[in-house]
Parts: structure tokens; C-alpha cells; sequence
């Protein structure tokens, strides 16, 4: 039954809102009483703080975290990650949006707690990125590149990418915001590498 209601309500949070969902609502979708209800989830916080932390962080673990660690580089599971997730988009044929960034704009302000949980999110998300990085570096790749930078970046820019995709309902812009991040991490690695050799050579 737990699992009946986290189903329901994870849904209905992504369709609607949290603030949108009644509590009544969900309890009809379910088909579950007030009192089994609120025996898993006391109040309709809980009930969010369990999606947030049960599915949404699940999410990016299964769509972004996962796929980057078994990527062969940080730049190819970003890359793999981005095109994946617009080609499911562009089956599906609509855009709902990221489940992390629809509950982060509508609850971040809302309550403390849910803006920790949900940053707690984010941050687990970029390290992984940063972490990848890091391990290029230690394989002699990307040796020009900032991880926490780089992962700040990635982050933002599939964030941003998803909320434009969510308004056109066109998932096309995902794959303009890769090439633009593609094109700016190695215009921003060229103007390294120059500065690196005027450097040497002032030296």
C-alpha cells in the first residue's frame, strides 16, 4: 500500500504539482482510506519528502548518476545522457518537465526541509559529474578542466534545457543546449591551452 500511495502521488506531483494534489485526490487514486493513508505518511509533508527522497533522487541515480559512473569519460555520459533522454522525450511525444526541477521550483521557497532534501539531490548529481572529471584527469584526460565547474555547468545546462522543453513542448532543445555546453568547454579548454603557451613562452 506504501508503495501504492508513492506511486500515486509521484505522478500526481509531476503532472499537477504538489500543491495541486489534495490529499483527497490521491487517496481516491490509490483507493486507499484517510486512516491507511496517514498510517505510512502522517501529513501530506511526509508524503513529499518520501517522493522527493525515495523516487526523485532514484531518478537522477537512474538517469544521470548511474550512466555518467559507467560512462567511459564524464564528457561521453553527459553526452549519452542528454541524447538518451531527448529520444525518449521525442517517443513519448510531450514534455513534463525533470521531476527534480519541478518540485525544486515549486517547493524550494515553500519549506526549509524540502529545499534540503531537494539540494541534497543537486549535490549528489554534480559530484558524480565532478568525480568523473576527476578520474578522466587521473587517466591523463580533461586535465584542462574545472570538475566542479564543469558539473556546475552540465547540471545547469540540462536543468535550463528541460524547464524551455517543458514550455515548447519540444524536446529539440536539449540537444541545442548540449552542443552549445560542447562548444563552450572546449572553446573555454582552447583558451586555456593559449594562455598556458603565452604563459610558457613569457617564462
Amino acid at each position: 500500500m506504501r508503495k501504492k500511495v508513492l506511486d500515486v502521488a509521484e505522478e500526481a506531483f509531476q503532472a499537477r504539482g504538489y500543491h495541486a494534489s489534495s490529499m483527497g485526490d490521491l487517496m481516491a487514486t490509490a483507493g486507499v482510506t484517510g486512516g491507511a493513508l496517514h498510517h505510512h505518511f502522517a501529513t501530506k509533508k511526509a508524503l513529499a519528502l518520501a517522493v522527493i527522497e525515495e523516487r526523485v533522487a532514484a531518478a537522477v541515480e537512474e538517469t544521470w548518476i548511474a550512466p555518467v559512473r559507467m560512462a567511459p569519460s564524464a564528457r561521453e555520459g553527459v553526452r549519452s545522457v542528454f541524447a538518451a533522454v531527448a529520444a525518449e522525450l521525442e517517443r513519448q511525444g510531450f514534455v513534463r518537465g525533470c521531476p527534480l526541477n519541478n518540485l525544486a521550483h515549486e517547493l524550494s521557497l515553500a519549506d526549509p526541509d524540502f529545499r534540503i532534501a531537494l539540494a541534497g539531490i543537486f549535490s549528489a548529481w554534480r559530484q558524480a559529474i565532478a568525480d568523473k572529471i576527476s578520474a578522466d584527469q587521473r587517466a591523463g584526460r580533461e586535465l584542462g578542466t574545472d570538475p566542479q565547474r564543469f558539473a556546475a555547468l552540465a547540471v545547469a545546462s540540462y536543468s535550463g534545457a528541460m524547464s524551455m522543453a517543458k514550455t515548447a513542448q519540444d524536446a529539440s532543445v536539449l540537444r541545442d543546449c548540449l552542443m552549445g555546453l560542447e562548444q563552450g568547454v572546449m572553446s573555454s579548454k582552447a583558451g586555456t591551452r593559449r594562455r598556458s603557451r603565452i604563459l610558457h613562452r613569457a617564462l
